[in-house]
């Protein structure tokens, strides 16, 4: 072929991409036989038995590298030089990278007002400020990662004041380092007001805040109320301060599993005020640490817990050496841990050495230890003695509804056509992102023994929040299975085809729920297929865990049965999604606190347990 012809034939393929509604990139990886996707439905095809063609919702999830540029990763991964490539590496291969926030070091004379903010580092930023005010308002709403740092802030400043507020609402994985803040501010105040609510993970620290400050007030109301899984940690807060009155209004209302660490807080303070109002009110299964909290020979301090963890479903409270070597400190504690499922709180060196401290117990719940506590100046009032039947409250309607979403968890019975129920949030909420190639992901660190290589492929920083999300998933995937329980992490298809298949044979279907279009809402239940025949069967289903690349925790589910079901507009009875449905009829293994018994009474083994497979989780089965 001559280069004229050559010279045509190029321009008129070039016309026929352009006009066409493929793109290059399309055709490229769906038929080039090189391509990550081709390859996966050649693997697809000798694995299945059955001949049906790999479903669309997981094909789309293939890794959409060019067969070059998988050539060019493999390579790479196999020298263990991914990490200086990660930019073109998390682009071309549709991961989820992420660099830190944008710093801004200095701020302006007059008030500063930030609204609709995202993802900055605020250092040395209104320091040696007077009479002035920065508000953070509709700070990283709805976004995956909201990270932000705020390190020497407001430091040495004169009536300074912070204001927080509608902070972080809705993100996935939230994250605030408070550093050096406010440090030998005097007056001024600084609240939190509404400070990520509905976040899934927020991980929160504050370090040596207002430390050596003299009448900073701090003030956190609907603080992280309503997340999932979080983790605040307060250490050398206040430390040496002089009269920081901090108040804790509403926080970590109604949340899941939030763990608060208090850490050499108000250590040296004179005269501190700290008040803790309705924290953890409704919560389920808190965790609130206080270790050397406001001792070292603190002067004058007064804490107060009022309505404190009411309501909670089981938790954990821990006190170690609080109040140790204090001066005329009082303590009050009225409604502590009136929970209606019973927690566990230890009391050790509990103002050990102090002088003229005053405690006082008012309507105290069960299931406490006091070690090397102070055995002066502690009155107890109404505390609920072992063997009473105090202390444990039925749940009501109320507290479910906070704890557990409706229409998260229901019976079996509910899977009948013209059913009216509510439909949970099914949306996904993670990030979007594409599965590895087995042959790129398989040479990649995932153990937590080689946390530093995994670290260093993905560029996390120390103490930052990809090296949380990093460790969890790690320490997840590496946990041990449950009783009964095959379980295994899969970042590739083929690894998620090879356990199906170990599990259950090479005839296997996998499904998710079609589409997101009733979620929250009052939905009626049209025609209902069971799967196997309505028969006891065993299952294998996928959720995504949090990683830079799809990886989802596929685990074996016996004794179940697997639904699909139309799901029908209450008003016009049209069809508006299919939904697939699982029902676990053995529930005899499972935590007698699980959400699905708050939400629908009996316990381990009582009753059968349904839920939808939301966004983008599956479920395989044996073909029909």
């Amino acid at each position: 072929m001559d280069t004229t012809v050559k010279l045509t034939f190029c321009y008129f393929l070039f016309l026929l991409l352009s006009s066409s509604t493929v793109s290059l990139h399309d055709l490229s990886t769906r038929s080039n036989p090189f391509s990550p996707k081709s390859s996966l439905i050649r693997y697809w095809n000798t694995q299945i038995s059955n001949k049906l063609p790999i479903p669309y919702f997981l094909l789309s999830k293939a890794s959409p590298l060019l067969p070059l540029e998988f050539s060019l990763f493999t390579k790479l991964a196999s020298n263990h030089s991914l990490s200086s490539h990660l930019p073109s590496f998390c682009s071309s291969a549709n991961l989820f990278c992420f660099s830190g926030p944008t710093s801004i070091t200095s701020g302006h004379s007059g008030d500063s007002d930030f609204a609709v903010y995202d993802g900055k580092s605020f250092s040395s930023y209104g320091a040696a400020h007077t009479g002035v005010a920065d508000s953070f308002k509709n700070y990283s709403e709805n976004t995956n990662f909201a990270s932000s740092g705020f390190t020497k802030y407001s430091g040495e400043s004169t009536g300074h004041g912070e204001g927080f507020t509608a902070y972080s609402t809705d993100a996935n994985v939230a994250t605030s380092n408070f550093t050096s803040y406010a440090t030998a501010a005097a007056g001024g105040s600084g609240e939190f007001t509404s400070y990520m609510p509905h976040v899934n993970v927020p991980d929160l620290r504050f370090a040596s805040y207002s430390a050596g400050g003299n009448n900073h007030l701090m003030s956190f109301k609907s603080y992280v109320d309503d997340t999932n899984s979080g983790n605040e940690q307060f250490a050398n807060y206040g430390r040496n301060g002089n009269g920081v009155p901090v108040g804790f209004t509403g926080y970590g209302d109604t949340s899941n599993v939030v763990g608060s660490s208090f850490s050499h807080y108000g250590e040296l303070a004179n005269g501190a005020n700290d008040t803790f109002k309705s924290y953890a009110l409704n919560a389920n299964n808190p965790r609130n640490e206080f270790k050397a909290y406001g001792g070292g020979g603190g002067n004058g301090g007064s804490d107060t817990f009022v309505s404190y963890r009411d309501g909670a479903n089981s938790g954990t409270d821990t006190f170690l050496s609080y109040g140790r070597k204090s001066n005329s400190g009082k303590t009050s504690f009225i409604n502590y841990g009136k929970s209606f499922n019973r927690g566990s709180d230890s009391f050790r060196e509990y103002g050990k050495g102090s002088t003229g401290q005053s405690t006082s117990f008012s309507i105290y719940a069960l299931n406490t230890s006091f070690k090397e506590y102070t055995k002066t100046g502690v009155t107890f009032g109404q505390y609920t003695k072992p063997g009473s039947k105090e202390g444990t409250e039925n749940v009501n309607g109320i507290l479910v509804n906070k704890w557990i979403e409706p229409g998260k968890f229901f019976r079996e019975k509910m899977l009948k056509k013209g059913t009216v129920m509510m439909m949970p949030d099914i949306v996904d909420k993670y990030p979007r992102r594409s599965f590895l190639p087995r042959a790129i992901m398989s040479k990649l660190p995932f153990v937590t023994g080689k946390l530093s290589d995994v670290k260093e492929l993905f560029g996390a920083q120390e103490r930052s929040v990809l090296e949380r999300v990093l460790t969890n998933t790690l320490s997840e995937c590496e946990r041990a299975p449950s009783s009964g329980e095959t379980k295994r992490c899969v970042g590739s298809i083929e690894d998620m085809i090879d356990f199906a298949v170990s599990i259950l044979g090479h005839d296997v279907v996998v499904r998710t729920t079609e589409n997101v279009r009733g979620s929250k809402k009052e939905v009626m239940i049209g025609e209902v297929k069971g799967i196997n025949g309505r028969k006891l069967t065993k299952s294998v289903s996928c959720h995504q865990s949090l990683y830079p690349y799809l990886l989802y925790y596929c685990h074996s589910v016996p004794k179940v049965r697997v639904y699909v079901a139309e799901i029908l507009d209450v008003f016009s009875k049209a069809k508006i999604n299919t939904g697939v449905a699982i029902c676990h009829i053995d529930t005899s293994s499972w935590s007698p606190g699980h959400g699905a018994f708050v939400a629908l009474g009996s316990g381990p083994g009582g009753i059968e347990i349904c839920h939808w497979i939301f966004e983008n989780d599956m479920t395989w089965t044996i073909a029909d």
